[in-house]
C-alpha cells in the first residue's frame, strides 16, 4: 500500500480534544515530520504563483540611505517597531533623553526621525490593528493590508522583522506539525530573498521549540539559513528586560553571510544583582481608581482551572490575545486552590476583575498615548469592541523587549550607515 500525505498527518495527530482544539500525538516519527514539512513548505511555495496583485506600491515606498530601512512582517499594531525605532532612537541621543521624550506622544513625535531605523513598509491583515498602526507611526510608512501569500515582491530594505503567526505553536493551541499557520514562515523567508537585508529578526512563541520533538525549529532555521544568513534563536523573558510580565518568547536572529558582524543577544538588565524586576504596583499602581474600560463576564472553566492573580510585588502573567483570558487585577485576595484544575474566589466573583485595557498596555510596555483601534462594527456589544483592543495588545511584543533586542543591532547600524555614506560618496566622485 502506498503511503499518502494525508496518511502521514494523520500519524501526527489524535483527534482528541485539549486546551487547543486538537492534541499532537505523543509518538510520531521524526521521519513524517520531516515529509509533512517538506510537503508544506512546496505548497506555501506554490501559492505564491497563483497571486495576480498589483506591485506599483513599490514606487510609494520611501527608502533613506541615511537610515536602517525596515520592512515589518505581521506587523500587528506595531510593539515590535516601537521598540525598534525607540533603541535607535537612544543609539543617535542617548538613552535617558530618548525615554523622556518616549513617555510624551508630542515630544516623541518631534525626535523620533532621528533614530537609525526607518520603517518604511508593513505587511498585516488585521483591520483594527492595521488603524492603530497608522495612529501612531509616521506617514511615511507603506501599509500592506492583504494577505502576504500574495504579495509577489517585496521592496529592498536593510532589516526585516516580525513575529509570525504563532497559533499552532502555542502551549496553549493545537500544536499540531501540519497546521498552517505555522508555515507562513516561508514568506518570511521570501520576503528576505528578495529584499536581501543585512538583519533579520523574528519573534515566536516558546512552545515552537518543542513541536515536532525540535525538529521544527531545526527546519526553519535550517530554512533560514538556506537564504544566506548565519542564524541563531534563543529563549528570552521580558521580565529580565523592564516588562512586568513573566513572557518568554523565541526571538530567531539572522545575519547575512557576506557581513563582518555577529549579533549578540542582550544581557539582562534586571533580576538578582541588577535592577530590580518591575512590579504591578511599579506598572499599574496608579490605576487603580481609574484603570479605565475592561473586559467583564463569566469567568470560565477553563479560566478557573489555574491561577490567574499575581501579587502587586510580583510580575503579570503573560497578557493573552483575548479579552476574555485577560490575568485578573492583582488587587484583593489571592485566588483560592480548592481541587485539581479548579480554583475559586474566596471572598466572591464579584471582588474581582480582569485588566483593563489601559493596564495591558502598561504591562506590554507601551506608553499612555499610544492609540489602539477598536473602532469596527459600533453596533456590537462594549465587551466585542473591547477585545479587538486586548488582542492587538496581546499579539504584540513588549516595547522594551524589544527595544532590547534591537540595541545590540541599533549600535552596530551606526557605523554600517556611515560606511555606505562614504562609498555612496566615492561612487559619486567617480563621475
Amino acid at each position: 500500500m502506498i503511503e499518502t500525505e494525508l496518511d502521514v498527518k494523520n500519524e501526527i495527530k489524535v483527534d482528541k480534544k485539549g486546551r487547543g482544539k486538537f492534541k499532537p500525538a505523543p509518538n510520531y516519527k521524526l521521519d513524517d515530520v520531516h515529509r509533512v514539512l517538506a510537503q508544506k513548505i512546496l505548497e506555501e511555495n506554490t501559492k505564491i504563483l497563483e497571486s495576480d496583485v498589483d506591485n506599483d506600491y513599490l514606487k510609494n515606498i520611501h527608502y533613506r540611505e541615511d537610515k536602517i530601512n525596515v520592512i515589518s512582517l505581521f506587523s500587528g499594531c506595531g510593539g515590535l517597531d516601537l521598540g525598534f525605532e525607540l533603541s535607535g532612537l537612544a543609539a543617535v541621543i542617548g538613552e535617558e533623553e530618548a525615554l523622556n521624550a518616549f513617555s510624551n506622544k508630542e515630544l516623541f513625535n518631534k525626535v523620533r526621525e532621528k533614530s537609525v531605523f526607518n520603517t518604511i513598509y508593513t505587511n498585516d491583515l488585521f483591520k483594527e490593528a492595521n488603524t492603530s498602526y497608522k495612529e501612531n507611526f509616521p506617514d511615511s510608512v507603506f501599509q500592506h493590508e492583504m494577505d502576504i501569500r500574495k504579495v509577489r515582491n517585496f521592496p529592498r530594505a536593510d532589516l526585516v522583522v516580525g513575529g509570525f503567526p504563532c497559533p499552532g505553536f502555542s502551549e496553549a493551541g493545537p500544536r499540531l506539525i501540519d497546521d498552517e499557520r505555522n508555515f507562513l514562515y516561508i514568506h518570511f523567508i521570501r520576503c528576505i530573498t528578495q529584499a536581501k537585508p543585512d538583519v533579520f529578526v523574528a519573534e515566536n512563541v516558546k512552545g515552537m521549540l518543542t513541536l515536532g520533538k525540535g525538529e521544527v525549529i531545526k527546519q526553519i532555521t535550517e530554512d533560514f539559513a538556506s537564504a544566506g544568513y548565519r542564524v541563531q534563536y534563543k529563549l528570552l523573558n521580558s521580565r529580565d528586560y523592564g516588562v512586568p510580565q513573566l513572557r518568554e518568547r523565541v526571538f530567531i536572529v539572522g545575519v547575512r553571510e557576506d557581513l563582518d558582524y555577529d549579533y549578540e543577544y542582550p544581557e539582562p538588565t534586571h533580576g538578582e544583582g541588577l535592577l530590580p524586576y518591575v512590579t504591578l504596583r511599579d506598572a499599574i499602581g496608579d490605576l487603580e481608581a481609574n484603570p479605565g474600560p475592561y473586559f467583564t463576564g463569566s469567568y470560565s472553566s477553563i479560566y478557573m482551572s489555574r491561577n490567574r492573580k499575581k501579587r502587586w510585588d510580583e510580575q503579570s502573567f503573560t497578557i493573552q490575545a483575548s479579552g476574555r483570558q485577560a490575568p485578573l487585577h492583582p488587587g484583593g485576595v489571592p485566588m483560592e486552590k480548592i481541587g485539581k484544575d479548579e480554583w475559586c474566589f474566596p471572598d466572591g466573583e464579584e471582588n474581582h476583575r480582569r485588566l483593563s485595557v489601559k493596564e495591558i498596555a502598561r504591562i506590554q510596555t507601551f506608553p499612555d498615548w499610544y492609540y489602539f483601534d477598536d473602532s469596527g462594527n459600533m453596533k456590537v456589544q462594549e465587551n466585542n469592541r473591547l477585545d479587538k483592543q486586548y488582542k492587538q495588545i496581546g499579539n504584540a511584543v513588549p516595547v522594551f523587549l524589544a527595544k532590547a533586542v534591537a540595541t545590540p543591532i541599533a549600535n552596530w547600524a551606526i557605523d554600517r550607515i556611515q560606511t555606505r555614506l562614504n562609498e555612496n560618496t566615492q561612487q559619486l566622485n567617480l563621475f
